[in-house]
Formats: structure tokens, sequence, C-alpha cells
């Protein structure tokens, strides 16, 4: 597998990286519809298997059970795959979340996350989201600490603009940022992917077939069909107009993807990947099939022709996900 370096961490990571979100399962607010541990656990196997090297979840991915699902997938393996985790984005009351970014719950949420991964140590260890914003100056001083003394490698945030990467380079360098970015998300090309890549900050982009959309297998039939516990239902992204216009662009990716023997999937990562400020992108896989359908993304070649048939301007949405 075609692999990239991050930024300027001095990791080399493979393109395509696997993204745990929906390991998390549901039962919790942005969770998905069940999802079957053993499932979760043979996706992870088999994107080892073809080069992955790097797994990207949260504690609040099913509130600690996609951290505890990977710490059982990689129990006893001798060249485990790097692991990259965040903090600042707990549960809240009744299923919900709560943004806390306070020095002491940083650092309980690391120590939950080492014991429930079973490492020592995490790979990347990145702020959620910039929530409550006031506080991102103390959080990011508590991950330099934390830099420091051995218990992360490196550190990054996600979800942040420009002006707040800005204020936080004021107290220690950024390395990683991930973005939400993908043919329905463009709002990143403006001036955050620039100012990245300037700043030589690492990107990792999430998200990058629309949470499903530009995967080829979405259709009104089987999105009508999701269970009420996952957050798409009721996400504004999945309106019937966006619905109607993320198929026209599937259509043009499924015509690029012809040409190359390519699932309309994989196009759509490759694309993101044809950016030169992003490094590596972010793809949930529930299933050992979905990884052998999507990891091609990272060796994909796109032609100019490609990218001017894959590239007209779709929806642009600057709201985050995940």
């Amino acid at each position: 597998m075609r692999t990239s370096e991050l930024g300027r961490t001095g990791l080399r990571i493979s393109r395509v990286g696997f993204g745990a979100w929906a390991t998390g399962g549901a039962g919790w607010l942005r969770g998905w519809s069940m999802q079957d541990d053993g499932d979760s656990i043979a996706a992870i196997e088999r994107a080892l298997e073809l080069g992955v090297d790097w797994i990207d979840t949260a504690p609040v991915y099913g509130h600690g059970h996609s951290e505890a699902i990977i710490g059982r997938a990689l129990r006893g393996l001798t060249d485990p795959p790097r692991l990259f985790t965040k903090c600042g984005v707990l549960e809240g009351r009744e299923h919900g979340l709560e943004f806390r970014l306070e020095r002491d719950s940083i650092r309980a949420e690391l120590e939950q996350s080492l014991a429930r991964l079973g490492v020592d140590a995490v790979d990347l260890y990145q702020i959620h989201r910039p929530a409550p914003e006031a506080d991102i100056e103390t959080a990011w001083s508590t991950l330099a600490e934390l830099k420091a003394e051995g218990l992360v490698r490196h550190i990054g945030v996600s979800n942040f603009s420009v002006s707040q990467l800005e204020r936080l380079m004021a107290i220690a360098p950024v390395e990683t940022l991930q973005p939400p970015y993908s043919l329905l998300q463009r709002d990143a090309e403006r001036d955050l992917l620039p100012f990245a890549r300037s700043a030589g900050i690492g990107v990792l982009v999430y998200s990058p077939m629309g949470s499903g959309l530009l995967t080829g297998t979405m259709t009104r039939e089987r999105f009508n069909a999701l269970p009420a516990s996952d957050w798409r239902k009721n996400d504004d992204r999945f309106s019937a107009a966006r619905l109607e216009s993320s198929f026209e662009i599937v259509a043009r990716l499924r015509r690029v993807g012809e040409r190359h023997a390519a699932t309309p999937g994989e196009v759509a990562v490759a694309w993101t990947l044809q950016n030169p400020a992003v490094d590596a992108a972010i793809v949930g896989f529930r299933r050992a099939s979905q990884v052998e359908a999507i990891v091609g993304a990272a060796s994909l070649d796109l032609s100019r022709d490609d990218m001017a048939e894959i590239g007209q301007a779709g929806p642009d949405d600057s709201s985050g996900e995940d």
C-alpha cells in the first residue's frame, strides 16, 4: 500500500487509515446502527493484512466501546498498527455529549484510553473539538505536557479553524489536523488546507465518502431503512435534496471508476488524496468486505481528465460530523 509522510511528525503512514467511529456501535447520540463486534475485529484484521498501518478512534465512540474493541483486536500482535485517539468529548446525560477540556479531565481520559487500548502510549493524541473554545489553550498546554512525559508521541487537533490553530501554535507546534473533507464538503479548500500545508501540519481527512453517500451503495431505500438510532436519520446532509445531489456525483465516480477497475468509494477517497495538503484519509470500515472495496484508493492515481470529470462543484457544507 502506498504511504506518505504525516506532516513533520517523522511518521510514514498508509494513505488510508482505519476509522473506528462505527466500531463504537449504537446506543449513543452520534452512534451508527448496531455493529457486531466480531465484524469489527474481522475488519481490523483484514485492514492490517492489506497494509493499513494506523487506526483512528476516540473515547466517545460508543463511550469507550470502540477503543475496547480495538484493544481486543490488537492483543498479542507483535507488529501492531499506530493508534490515534482523541480527548474532550465525553458521555453526557441520557446518552448525550459533554465537552470538557480541563487539564485533569484530559489526563483522566488518556489514562482510560490507554487501559482500553492496552498500550503504554498512543502515537497521536488529538483534541476532538474546540469546545469549550475558551479552554483550547489549556487543553493544548496539557497535550504538550503529555507528549513531554512520553504518554503520547505526537499531538494534533480535529475540527479546528485557522484562527484556532494560530492560537495553539503560539504555545506548541500543531503536528496534525483532522478536518472533514469530501466532494460533498469542500469548505476546507478555502483556507484550512492551504494553511496546514504552508505550516507543515499533517492532514488526516475524515468522512472522505460523505458518511456513506459516495460509496455507490447508498440508495433511497437503504437510507429509509436505516434504524432511528443511526445519527444519519436526523442529519440535514441526508435530506432528500442532498441524497439526489450525491447520486449525481456517484454517477461521475462510477464512470471514472470503470476506467480504473475501481469502486465509486475508492475514487471518492482517491479524489481527497489528490489534494497536495492531504497526507491520508480516514475511512470507516464495518466489515472485512468493505475494506477490500476501498483500500485500493491509497494507490489510485487519477488523471487530470478524471479530476475534471469528478470535481464539479458539489454541495458545500461547512458543518462537521465527527
